[in-house]
């Protein structure tokens, strides 16, 4: 059995919350990059520009890239041969999350209540989804998930019988009425079974998935791929102000579900898609 100290999951929470908010991944770089060299649109390719920009600006002088720094995600892989000493592990994440927003200059955007709306001025809670899995590591990933995308998120429990052009229809529709408040250029994470309340887990963990890789099914990369060009020729464009560039990835996790359901869910992602995983 190895022996973790929650001091170490608390300093490196807190360094992932900086960097998370700091610095884009280099797959969502080079998406961005991409994009900008095919956009035909010269007002997208302006924006796309900008974007990139303000990417190299938050990198270099370690700011935040975007004034909304999210409800911090923590996704857990625990070994099963790991034992955590010292505090337990939701108050060394907890703490790790409030002093990486307190010292890196983060908002706090988390209210205590949902109705009374006080905020908790340290952005805790953190959402914590833990999953135990082989070996004698803790992996640990942050999403900071911005309010913008949360909100033109959705979820539908469809009947079996309506199959894949009903599960196409309400990724599209979903899109297209909400995209343009999500600060496109999107990454779109989909969950398809599962239950109603793990589907839209299964949506946010396709959003962990590194742009450019495909799902492992087939049927599913292809689904990923149509989808992609769907979005994409809706024309809504970088900051929803029209352009070729919607969306820079579709993304897919499915999960065993009952006979009776076909869940899907939806996840917006902006283009500052704010992920980082760590292995301690």
């Amino acid at each position: 059995m190895r022996q973790i100290d929650s001091n170490k999951i608390t300093q490196t929470v807190e360094s992932l919350c900086k960097q998370a908010n700091y610095f884009l991944g280099e797959d969502v770089w080079r998406a961005l990059q991409d994009s900008f060299g095919k956009e035909k649109n010269e007002s997208a390719k302006t924006i796309l520009g900008q974007i990139l920009e303000n990417a190299r600006l938050a990198k270099n002088r370690d700011i935040a890239l975007c004034q909304d720094t999210g409800i911090a995600e923590i996704f857990l892989k625990i070994g099963q041969d790991v034992e955590i000493t010292g505090e337990d592990l939701s108050k060394a994440v907890n703490k790790g999350v409030a002093i990486g927003y307190k010292d890196g200059y983060l908002r706090k955007s988390i209210v205590s209540d949902p109705l009374k709306r006080i905020n908790s001025n340290d952005n805790t809670p953190a959402v914590i989804y833990t999953e135990i899995v082989p070996g004698n590591k803790l992996e640990v990933t942050l999403l900071a998930k911005g309010g913008g995308t949360e909100n033109a998120s959705r979820l539908v429990m469809l009947p079996p019988s309506s199959g894949l052009e009903a599960i196409k229809e309400f990724v599209l529709d979903t899109v297209k009425t909400k995209g343009i408040n999500a600060c496109p250029p999107l990454v779109v994470g989909i969950g398809i079974g599962g239950s109603f309340s793990s589907v839209a887990l299964l949506s946010k963990k396709a959003l962990l998935r590194e742009i450019g890789r495909y799902s492992k099914d087939a049927i599913y990369a292809k689904l990923e791929d149509d989808l992609l060009k769907e979005i994409n020729k809706t024309g809504i464009g970088p900051m929803g102000l029209g352009g070729d560039t919607t969306a820079l990835a579709v993304h897919i996790e499915t999960a065993p579900c009952h006979i009776a359901s076909l869940p899907v869910a939806v996840s917006m992602q902006c283009h500052s898609l704010r992920r980082i995983t760590e292995i301690i």
